[in-house]
């Protein structure tokens, strides 16, 4: 987005006298904030010295409105630059600060690599098509270098059992998922043996890797830096979210036994395919406690963001990649029922134009998950009315199409009428209980059993229904 304000004038300011220190005088140029990532802010802009060269550099900081966790900063550039020490390909940090008055926010300041970062055009752009075939095996040696850094170069960093942190943040969030229920008891019960503690990048995968024709050129966005199990980053780069719309399950560019073969050749451990699936399906959860958690950041008002709201309704498409990893079969099944009850009448159903969905009981949880429709016609006319309104010069596409999305979902919605509703109420009191919330603490509880075909159908079908308004492109049949 173009910069314009008094605001963007006062960051040029900023930048100058805090970059003073390493390249001299200099003054701001082109800056500009940049589309994509929900959490922190990045600005491109180029240092001008006084004889005129220019230097290319990058400014990542929290958003001034929501402030960072303290030390947060620091941590992600004493990470990058252990692993630059260790031949993984990152971008020079210049400098970096925790301090909020050196640009309104703690952030850093980084050399600017070129390339292409955004994950589509990875995986589709003609030019790129001798970087798709090299990016698996090169990929894998960057994560066997930093997996080979002593953990202790890295200070002090978080470090925590995955399953308790995800389980926490849904406790906090109090959002009834009962599929994310089911994951969790299945990981529980089927947890592998730790392959050895390391530092974990956290964030591995497509759209945080700079590419060009020659393949990797740099790895990105380490704000989820932490101690654990090395095989974490293996799993989250097959994460279905990372593949874009493309098929091969390691970020639509290869197989698993292809990541895993390139992965001990160079240098890192030896990885059991099923430990991998286990590592998939543990990062497939959590990105869908980082949909729940992001989408709460503009429910709770901490930040209001139409991104951010559309993300809420990605959910689903978690729940979904979930149950293909955990339950192929009856997954596929209930799409088999979705075509057939799509195809019938439902009993007692009202015939006719589209009706809004029935007003729920306070405290019932929504079939569709948060936020609902209204919340999200709420955030569409923030954004139009704050953003497109507003602007005087820039493109605002990006977040335009986000807020057509979200219109789209409200359309789909609204024009299923009650019968999704219904349908759900049903299959709900087959199990003995009237809601979302009842059946997560039936699952977390142990009362419900996870091999009950009944329970496993009913999570499927639901888990359908959200997708089909979400996002029905994503209901494919051949994702592995």
């Amino acid at each position: 987005m173009a910069v314009t304000g008094a605001d963007e004038v006062g960051l040029a300011e900023l930048l100058a006298v805090a970059i003073r220190a390493r390249l001299g005088v200099v003054r701001i140029d082109g800056l500009r904030r940049l589309t994509g990532g929900a959490s922190r802010e990045t600005w491109s802009f180029d240092a001008v010295r006084t004889d005129g060269t220019r230097v290319e550099l990058v400014l990542r900081r929290d958003p001034p409105s929501r402030p960072g966790p303290p030390g947060a900063m620091a941590l992600e550039a004493r990470a990058m630059r252990c692993a630059g020490e260790a031949g993984v390909p990152v971008p020079e940090v210049l400098l970096d600060t925790d301090d909020t008055s050196a640009w309104g926010a703690a952030g850093m300041v980084m050399g600017r690599v070129q390339g292409e970062a955004l994950g589509r055009r990875i995986l589709r752009d003609e030019e790129l098509a001798a970087a798709r075939s090299l990016l698996v095996a090169q990929c894998a040696g960057a994560l066997a270098d930093l997996h080979r850094v002593d953990p202790e170069a890295l200070g002090a960093a978080p470090e925590h059992d995955p399953l308790a942190a995800i389980r926490w943040v849904l406790d906090e969030l109090g959002e009834p998922v009962p599929t994310f229920e089911f994951a969790l008891r299945w990981l529980e019960s089927h947890r592998p043996e730790s392959s050895g503690r390391g530092i974990v990048h956290g964030d591995f995968r497509l759209g945080n890797l700079m590419v060009d024709h020659d393949g990797l050129v740099s790895v990105l966005d380490w704000e989820l830096v932490h101690l654990g199990d090395p095989v974490e980053d293996l799993g989250w780069f097959c994460v279905r979210a990372w593949r874009f719309g493309a098929g091969p399950p390691v970020a639509g560019l290869g197989e698993r036994r292809e990541l895993l073969d390139a992965y001990a050749r160079a240098g890192g451990a030896l990885v059991d395919e099923d430990v991998l699936r286990w590592w998939e399906a543990y990062g497939t959860l959590r990105w869908g406690a980082i949909c729940l958690t992001q989408a709460a950041v503009h429910l709770r008002r901490e930040l209001r963001s139409v991104e951010l709201a559309a993300i809420g309704r990605r959910v689903c498409e978690t729940e979904w990649d979930l149950l293909l990893l955990l339950q192929p079969d009856a997954a596929l099944a209930a799409l088999d029922r979705r075509d057939r009850d799509r195809s019938e009448p439902a009993p007692d159903a009202v015939v006719g134009s589209a009706q809004t969905a029935p007003d729920l009981p306070a405290g019932r949880s929504p079939l569709h998950g948060r936020p609902t429709s209204i919340e999200l016609i709420e955030a569409v006319r923030e954004f139009l009315t704050d953003r497109v309104v507003a602007a005087e010069l820039g493109p605002t596409s990006y977040h335009a199409r986000v807020a057509a999305n979200a219109l789209a979902i409200v359309e789909r919605e609204l024009a299923a009428g009650p019968a999704p509703h219904e349908r759900r109420a049903r299959a709900l009191a087959r199990l003995g209980v009237q809601d979302e919330a009842e059946l997560c603490h039936q699952l977390r509880s142990g009362a419900a059993d996870l091999n009950t075909v009944d329970v496993v159908d009913v999570l499927c079908d639901g888990v359908v229904e959200r997708v089909s308004i979400a996002n029905p492109r994503y209901l494919r049949r051949s994702d592995r």
